[in-house]
């Protein structure tokens, strides 16, 4: 079976993240949440106090990447990888939402995007491996085999977020949910290194009013037609 890079790019709580794990199990993949990365960095920060009330000197951030060690590990429980920073699992906390409010002012800055697409780039280049993030198919894999562009309706996405947020004991209202994703809609389209587009040959895919199991087809579908696995592959649902 022949490996192919897989790249899922789109906005915020657009479930990026759900699809391309269930992509990777069904694929035999390795997954790699580049949203994840820059969320690490961020938490740094704010621990470090390089962030203070959304407020901070890009020099001390870019000091302070000599100082991240990020990984990925594979937790059996969960079935899915878990973040590491420095080697503590950050995975809970990196999904807070007070990163969430900084995570895109920080993934802004140059320095920091070259470092996140480095490592990126070191974690695809063997293929068989499924990214997710906002500039993988137009900068980090622009020759990837396969892309998928992700985007749901804001208010759809304001639900899901707050779910996400709430089942793991977090207090929120609608609007501040809302108010967070289009800010960083704005900014991660605006920003001058690698903004958030739609590759010119990646597939749109609006899941809105998609289950898990919808999406997942969908691309698994899309993978088939590609023929780059095994001819003896006749369902997409088989693989």
């Amino acid at each position: 079976m022949r490996k192919i890079t897989i790249a899922i790019d789109g906005y915020s709580s657009c479930g990026k993240s759900t699809l391309a794990k269930a992509l990777a199990a069904k694929l035999g993949y390795n997954y790699v949440d580049s949203g994840a990365m820059y969320r690490v960095v961020t938490l740094y920060c704010l621990r470090q106090g390089i962030i203070k009330d959304a407020v901070f000197m890009r020099e001390e951030v870019v000091k302070a990447l000599d100082r991240i060690a990020l990984s990925f590990q594979y937790n059996a429980s969960t079935k899915a990888s878990d973040t590491y920073l420095n080697g503590e699992n950050v995975e809970k906390e990196i999904r807070q939402m007070e990163v969430s409010k900084n995570v895109s002012h920080i993934s802004v800055l140059k320095e920091v995007r070259e470092m996140m697409a480095s490592i990126q780039r070191e974690m695809g280049k063997d293929k068989g491996v499924v990214m997710d993030g906002r500039d993988i198919g137009t900068n980090i894999f622009p020759d990837a085999e396969l892309k998928v562009f992700m985007t749901a309706d804001t208010d759809i996405r304001t639900r899901r977020r707050m779910d996400e947020l709430t089942a793991k004991g977090n207090t929120v209202t609608f609007e501040e949910v809302k108010k967070n994703l289009l800010s960083r809609d704005y900014e991660d389209s605006h920003r001058t290194e690698n903004p958030l587009r739609k590759a010119d040959d990646a597939v749109v895919l609006d899941n809105s009013d998609l289950s898990r199991e919808e999406q997942l087809d969908f691309v698994l579908k899309l993978v088939y037609d590609l023929k780059l696995l095994d001819q003896e592959v006749k369902d997409p649902k088989a693989v």
